[in-house]
């Protein structure tokens, strides 16, 4: 049976229905400075536990619970005999229950450049009074946040306060990812050195996922998907779902102008600007492979207009992102009642990557560089218009899967060869691809994601009509490949920059 709860919250929404459950209830309620304050205004009687400790809150706060007379009353184990001698020798209560709603240390990093606030809002006493709970859950039922305020009250309302040791335990695993995840945020924070001397990510929002990437698959997210897109219509997203999402907007996000991208994948099938209308950036880009579309993922950095969305409406498409719908627009996408409309946030990937790799971890930096330096490496010179599409295309086969070949015309894309083992399989790929579609390769151009061990690359490209190149050079070949271009009137770019995707 329950009879005392010790209460410590930063945050006091959504308290008050506690309070009055553990009221109606007789339950002995204890409890620090502010939240001690918060309990009298709603009418319960409360103990400081300045009056258990016989010390007062010192250091500005900084020490208040940290105590044996708290602590001993909720480490105290109920079945030791011993325990309970000193429990009474010492004249400490038993505590039952103990609420904590931890400092906002996460949300003081975001909102504040002062060090000495940040520092402030490191939780001492609160993790502490969770971490020993949490151990005594045979005993003792944790609330380590203010999240869990539902549970306790469904406790208290339909249990009359009575818990079970699954209860306990639960809320116990609850209680020490908070803590591990509060230690991790401070971790990152403090933590300099790039990439760190060990990883640590803790990630708290967990959402399941009917499966992984195949139904026999078990799968999760874990992180703030509304800090990425808004989902306003459409069946519950899967994992090869999130996947193509994270490829598009990597993609989308690459571009300052207007553009369309249609992706299947986690590569672009498709992709035109949208200098003249959203319509003819869709119509350009679904050029580049009709039959890939079924099923694919769109995603633009312009607001989704009725024109484009009708056209988009005649096929079976299975996601759509945009920052904005116009209201006609959002009628027509959301006839079909299982299609994914997404409503996209500014938002900036993090700098570090990672991937779980042979039972460890791989950690690299996001790749947020598309080019080091402009080399006009060969004679002939890349018109304004080549040169606009060797960037548009660079772009492009830097966020598709080695190795892979790019093929743009006119802020187009006209194919690409993604995922070959060899960079002469990607570009005949592509080569086909845009002849399967009746696509001009005839002044178009073209992006490898690295360098060209021969000129083999440069001369199939130039025999299908291309009349430039943009790659990262490196090779001990590249001269042969500009002896290649030289002689036959094609221009290369050098970045010097490589951009291997796996």
């Amino acid at each position: 049976m329950v009879k005392s709860a010790l209460i410590s919250v930063f945050n006091k929404e959504n308290l008050s229905p506690i309070i009055k459950a553990l009221k109606e209830l007789n339950i002995q309620i204890y409890a620090t400075g502010g939240t001690k304050e918060f309990i009298l205004e709603q009418g319960a009687a409360v103990i400081p536990v300045e009056e258990i400790t016989d010390y007062p809150s010192i250091l500005g706060g900084r020490v208040k619970t940290l105590h044996p007379k708290i602590f001993g009353g909720i480490l105290g184990r109920r079945e030791n005999k011993d325990d309970l001698m000193q429990l009474q020798e010492y004249d400490i209560p038993q505590i039952d229950i103990v609420i904590v709603d931890l400092y906002p240390f996460e949300q003081t990093v975001k909102d504040s450049n002062s060090h000495e606030d940040i520092i402030e809002k490191i939780d001492i006493g609160g993790i502490s009074l969770i971490r020993a709970a949490a151990k005594n859950y045979k005993d003792v039922l944790i609330i380590p946040s203010r999240n869990d305020y539902g549970f306790l009250l469904n406790l208290l309302k339909s249990k009359k306060g009575v818990t079970t040791l699954e209860d306990r335990k639960e809320m116990a695993a609850k209680a020490f990812a908070i803590s591990s995840n509060y230690d991790s945020m401070i971790n990152d924070y403090l933590s300099t050195k790039e990439p760190p001397s060990h990883f640590s990510k803790n990630l708290m929002n967990q959402k399941s996922l009917r499966y992984g990437e195949n139904p026999h698959q078990k799968g999760a997210y874990y992180g703030n998907l509304e800090d990425v897109f808004v989902q306003l219509h459409g069946k519950e997203l899967s994992y090869n779902n999130l996947l193509d999402i994270d490829a598009a907007l990597s993609l989308v996000k690459e571009f300052d102008e207007g553009v369309l991208a249609i992706f299947k994948h986690n590569n672009a099938c498709g992709i035109a600007n949208a200098e003249r209308s959203l319509l003819d950036a869709w119509n350009r880009a679904l050029a580049a492979d009709p039959v890939s579309v079924f099923g694919g993922v769109i995603a633009t950095n312009k607001t989704m207009d009725i024109d484009t969305a009708s056209a988009i409406n005649e096929l079976f498409v299975e996601i759509v992102l945009a920052p904005e719908y116009d209201e006609e627009a959002l009628k027509i996408l959301k006839s079909k009642k299982n299609r994914i409309l997404l409503q996209t946030n500014d938002f900036e990937f993090e700098k570090w990557q990672y991937r779980s790799v042979l039972n460890g971890v791989l950690y690299q930096e996001h790749d947020s560089i598309n080019v080091n330096e402009i080399n006009f490496a060969t004679d002939n010179k890349p018109s304004d218009t080549e040169f606009d599409d060797l960037l548009f295309a660079n772009k492009i086969v830097k966020q598709s899967k080695s190795n892979a070949i790019v093929i743009v015309k006119n802020k187009q894309l006209i194919a690409s060869g993604v995922g070959q083992t060899s960079r002469v399989d990607s570009l005949n790929q592509a080569i086909e691809k845009a002849k399967r579609f009746e696509l001009n390769l005839e002044g178009a151009v073209m992006a490898s994601d690295a360098f060209f061990p021969f000129p083999d690359c440069v001369e199939i490209a130039s025999h299908a009509g291309i009349k430039a190149v943009i790659q990262p050079g490196g090779s001990i070949n590249d001269q042969k490949s500009l002896d290649f271009c030289n002689k036959n009137g094609v221009s290369m770019v050098l970045t010097g920059i490589r951009h291997f995707k796996h």
